[in-house]
């Protein structure tokens, strides 16, 4: 009798803790990414990241590039934290890049934003899965911003391109979070919001050189751009060449 009471004891004191854990705030559980992914972000500090606007030194050489993109660098912990083991941005600052980089592959992640935010995903360090906020009304003065349309386009293609303009509206209200999919095999790129096919097998174009070819590697970025955002969950599964031919050969393009 008295090994059980020890036991039932112990396990009180377990399950207490588990709750004072469960209630302090910035405490959350590991990630745990579906079979055959892995997660880019522990949900507890900013590991496998580093801050860069690719933006800010396209056009720069030598050290004075060298130098702002230290200073990016420096300034990531600025403007990102974790919260609730969710990545945090204000809406400044450099975008939240990936350590390694990635060719083939499937994306998963959440996100929630705020009203009047613009931010996006780059693939292959280039722009970009756009998030906009969808409440927006359509300004004929900019005929080709069309964020009304809603979330998950492929905004930097050309204008009137396959994929440029979401195929449905499926953005969650503001509060809420919003779950991305994004497959890319080469530079042809699908995307799902919320379930919803928003981008069938579209090019996803070389913002940086239209004439050329998407890189076939890159970092992925998650851009901050005119309010706070924040993610979870960010998953990634790579696709090997066998599985990428097959998804190929099953598509009408």
């Amino acid at each position: 009798m008295k090994l059980d009471f020890c036991f039932a004891t112990r396990c009180l004191f377990v399950l207490l803790l588990a709750l004072g854990f469960a209630s302090t705030p910035g405490y959350s559980a590991e990630p745990m990414p579906p079979e055959g992914f892995r997660a880019l972000f522990n949900g507890h500090d900013l590991s496998g990241w580093y801050g860069l606007n690719p933006h800010l030194a396209a056009k720069l050489d030598g050290e004075e590039k060298d130098k702002n993109l230290r200073t990016q660098r420096a300034e990531f912990s600025k403007y990102w934290r974790v919260e609730d083991g969710s990545l945090v941005n204000d809406g400044k600052g450099p975008y939240a890049t990936t350590v390694d980089e990635f060719g083939d592959m499937e994306l998963q992640l959440e996100y929630k934003t705020v009203a009047g935010a613009d931010s996006g995903i780059y693939l292959r360090g280039a722009p970009q899965v756009q998030i906009w906020d969808s409440n927006q009304k359509f300004n004929s003065k900019a005929p080709d911003r069309k964020p009304h349309l809603g979330s998950g386009g492929l905004y930097n293609n050309t204008p009137g391109a396959p994929g440029r303009d979401p195929l449905e509206l499926a953005d969650h209200p503001f509060g809420e979070w919003n779950q991305l999919r994004i497959r890319q095999i080469g530079a042809r790129t699908w995307v799902w919001l919320n379930g919803k096919l928003v981008v069938d097998d579209a090019v996803m174009e070389n913002f940086w050189g239209r004439s050329k070819p998407l890189p076939s590697t890159g970092p992925i970025m998650l851009q901050t751009h005119g309010g706070e955002i924040s993610w979870r969950n960010i998953f990634v599964r790579e696709i090997g060449a066998s599985e990428a031919k097959e998804i190929l050969a099953l598509t009408k393009k």
